[in-house]
């Protein structure tokens, strides 16, 4: 794994939460060693990305109005700055000076990797290096790239080594380094119930069945009832067959998550599922959201099928989506 090198660390004592985050990250460093693979990190992380800006650019852009913000209220910019815009380079030392002086929070991350790893990814890329433009070799537009870039790897904040990295190594270690503690807060949660005789899910990225589990359907005085009343949800929850498979389903769900979020992903749907999406889903539905938001997710509920319930008379409260078939529950 890449080492990577924090060479101005956040001050001690500074509580993890996204609005420390910095307003402006410069991303550079040499070709071939991740600034595509950080740009969508940044963007998990909520900043409007630029690639390839002329850094006399920067200081304009921040003050565009039209920039998404935080919940703290700030705007934050991440843009690249590299070989590409060699000409800029010695623009961005005054540029940044300048952000200084107007009290703007910037980083500057430099990305590196051992010459025979740059190397070997343009080669398995087929692409061209952007400074063997007269037709040199790709070690030679390395060491050029390396002779143009020296000044400012040296003045960077951070130098992240990519050399031995995977693309979710990288973007933890930027994560780590830009927003530590707040890796679960970049994943939305949705959890909903629903009902299998009205079709089944298509959007969800988990999918749980409890048909399995005794239907509250068959106890006349519950029949009318939903997975939010109590009455339904205790015969639900609290029964020797219910207990045993929470235990097991939170032990997958303790398991699946933290890859979900060492992974980037963003939004995540979890659907729970009885034949009717009135009774059985519901109810674990909820307990599964609240498991979860008591993890530190962010979680919301949604009960698709629940506008469909019978009333006691034996008729629906909506027209189905799909005709009705089979058992109930």
């Amino acid at each position: 794994m890449g080492e990577t090198t924090q060479k101005r660390p956040v001050g001690k004592g500074e509580n993890p939460s996204f609005e420390h985050m910095p307003e402006l990250v410069v991303v550079s460093g040499m070709s071939g060693a991740g600034r595509t693979e950080a740009m969508h990190a940044f963007e998990d992380l909520g900043y409007f990305c630029v690639d390839n800006l002329p850094s006399s650019l920067i200081g304009n852009l921040l003050e565009l109005a039209g920039m998404p913000g935080q919940p703290d209220g700030k705007r934050r910019l991440a843009v690249v700055c590299d070989a590409r815009n060699r000409d800029f380079f010695p623009q961005l030392a005054s540029e940044l000076d300048a952000l200084n002086r107007r009290g703007i929070d910037h980083r500057v991350i430099f990305l590196d990797a051992a010459d025979e790893k740059l190397v070997a990814r343009y080669k398995s890329s087929r692409r061209r290096h952007p400074l063997c433009e007269d037709g040199g070799s790709i070690s030679q537009g390395i060491e050029r790239e390396r002779e143009l870039l020296q000044e400012l790897r040296a003045s960077a904040h951070h130098v992240i080594d990519t050399t031995d990295m995977l693309p979710p190594k990288l973007r933890a270690a930027i994560r780590d380094l830009i927003a530590p503690g707040e890796e679960r807060d970049a994943l939305s949660v949705t959890v909903y119930s629903f009902g299998f005789k009205h079709g089944s899910p298509l959007d969800a990225d988990l999918v749980m069945d409890v048909r399995f589990l005794p239907n509250p359907y068959y106890d006349p005085d519950l029949r009318a009832l939903t997975g939010l009343d109590a009455p339904v949800r205790d015969f639900v929850l609290y029964r020797p067959e219910t207990e045993e498979f929470q235990e097991k389903w939170r032990a997958l769900l303790d398991v699946v998550m933290p890859g979900y979020v060492a992974e980037g992903k963003q939004q995540l749907a979890i659907a729970v599922g009885c034949t009717g999406g009135q009774h059985r889903s519901v109810a674990l539905a909820e307990s599964t959201a609240d498991y979860l938001k008591a993890k530190g997710y962010r979680v919301s509920i949604a009960h698709r099928d629940l506008a469909l319930a019978e009333r006691a008379d034996g008729s629906l409260a909506a027209a189905p989506a799909a005709p009705a078939s089979g058992s109930r529950g």
